[in-house]
């Protein structure tokens, strides 16, 4: 029976600037970079999609604090339009990751309806998660930026001096990743290095009852060091986080 792939893209985009007359953020501006990271069945597959887009306007002075991106860093660099094919190949199909979603959406299906044969919209090709919706749901109440998920879930992102696609990219893969069932996808080369890619083994043989005549299954030694080498690793990727070696 063949594995189930289950293919997700983490992406996000950084734009000219946004309509500040109340209307569609996107309405008048342009996308300038894309990032976009690839995860199947949970796993970083170091896969990446990553490229700077000449826009037919300037770049607001706003964006550019919030970026760091120039009209000079981007004179010499594609069009949308060129690079619009290999865009639709990297993400068609599969479960779009996206931060504020409907803003990077909105965004991507604008530049879609320049093209000369405008392909179906994001939301047609690519099934969309937005994982601010899905902090907020988990976190009410709370800030729920990158940056706050960050800290909160003890990622490391002291190089997001400025905002960056594919660094946010990056982030948000774990951020996603640890707020969606956990620690083990994050562990990569590492892990399978340490217990050959699984960490799960089969119930050891010897038993016992308790007094109400339930079975207890025991972890055997291997088993155990087995547990401590994977807690150990978590601590490490998430710098010192892990509840269950920290707690008293």
């Amino acid at each position: 029976m063949s594995e189930i792939i289950h293919r997700q893209v983490v992406l996000d985009t950084e734009t000219t600037g946004m309509n500040q007359a109340g209307g569609a953020p996107h309405l008048g501006h342009n996308i300038i970079e894309i990032g976009a990271v690839e995860v199947i069945n949970r796993r970083l597959t170091g896969r990446t999609y990553h490229v700077y887009i000449k826009p037919p306007r300037p770049v607001d002075p706003d964006a550019i604090a919030v970026h760091g991106i120039t009209d000079e860093m981007l004179a010499d660099k594609p069009s949308f339009a060129e690079i619009a094919s290999e865009f639709i190949e990297f993400i068609q199909g599969a479960e779009l990751i996206i931060h504020n979603a409907p803003f990077d959406v909105g965004f991507i299906d604008h530049e879609f309806s320049f093209l000369p044969n405008p392909p179906p919209k994001v939301a047609e090709m690519c099934q969309v998660t937005d994982s601010l919706h899905l902090a907020r749901k988990m976190y009410p109440g709370k800030r729920n930026n990158l940056d706050a998920l960050c800290d909160r879930l003890g990622i490391d992102n002291s190089k997001r001096v400025l905002h960056g696609a594919l660094l946010d990219a990056e982030i948000l893969s774990d951020v996603f990743l640890l707020m969606t069932g956990g620690q083990i996808a994050l562990l990569g080369e590492e892990e399978q290095e340490s217990q050959g890619g699984n960490f799960t083994s089969e119930f050891a043989n010897s038993s016992v009852a308790d007094s109400s005549g339930l079975i207890i299954l025991e972890a055997d030694e291997a088993e155990l060091l087995a547990h401590q080498t994977y807690l150990e690793l978590v601590n490490k990727k998430s710098k010192g986080n892990c509840f269950w070696l920290n707690r008293v």
